[in-house]
């Protein structure tokens, strides 16, 4: 083998681990909802639970999985089976969640469910019939980071709730450092495939994840009381 063969082959290997890598950090966080839905299995409602975060990950989920589809993206199929197995996570917490919530509750999250596939459906369609390769990759890329920025955005909400406490009661440590994990390997995965559209929105991911653990590590050990979960209610 050539010096140029035996680097691209190694080039690869290193691609493909930091695809592996950041599928098994994001089934991590697609698992780590469980406890809740436990809790709403058992007591048969969704209290104050939110259902909003599980339908704006369903719809992220689907953008992504299609931009790693082979007709739109080649050679990125990581990405495509990341993105799938969330959204099949996704949609199970979303049906136990339409079971157990209460009438005006469970229209709502069937109509925001509805209304996903809708956006999914009609993204597919332009993306097909008004695109050709590559301006198809583009367009889907865009959308793709624009959603994946969106979700990485969500912690700043609770970045700001810590450094108002100063309390990291809110922030679970596994669950952050997961997330800082599976930012920082797509980031990688990214850079090896040459894709800033995966690259880039992962790069601000980790990022913020790492904000999130320097905050850990800062007022961890506080000594603030422990306060009332934090449950709000917007579906």
């Amino acid at each position: 083998m050539s010096a140029l063969g035996e680097l691209y082959s190694i080039y690869s290997i290193c691609s493909f681990a930091a695809g592996i890598a950041g599928n098994l950090f994001a089934f991590v966080l697609f698992v780590s909802p469980i406890p809740t839905f436990r809790r709403i299995i058992r007591s048969k409602s969704t209290e104050q639970f939110s259902g909003l975060p599980y339908i704006y990950a369903l719809l992220n989920c689907l953008i992504c999985l299609w931009y790693g589809t082979p007709i739109v993206s080649p050679g990125i199929i990581l990405v495509f089976t990341v993105n799938s197995i969330g959204a099949v996570f996704q949609l199970v917490y979303i049906t136990i969640f339409i079971v157990h919530a209460e009438g005006s509750k469970k229209l709502k999250m069937l109509g925001l469910v509805l209304g996903v596939f809708a956006v999914f459906a009609a993204i597919v369609a332009i993306s097909l019939y008004l695109f050709e390769p590559p301006s198809r990759q583009t367009f889907v890329g865009y959308l793709s980071v624009f959603s994946l920025i969106s979700m990485f955005a969500s912690p700043l909400f609770i970045i700001n709730l810590v450094i108002k406490t100063k309390s990291v009661e809110y922030m679970p440590f596994y669950l952050s450092l997961a997330t800082f994990l599976m930012s920082l390997s797509f980031f990688a995965y990214g850079m090896f495939k040459n894709d800033p559209f995966i690259s880039v929105p992962n790069g601000i991911g980790g990022v913020l994840g790492v904000i999130q653990l320097v905050l850990y590590y800062r007022y961890s050990n506080s000594g603030e009381e422990p306060r009332a979960p934090l449950l709000e209610s917007y579906a």
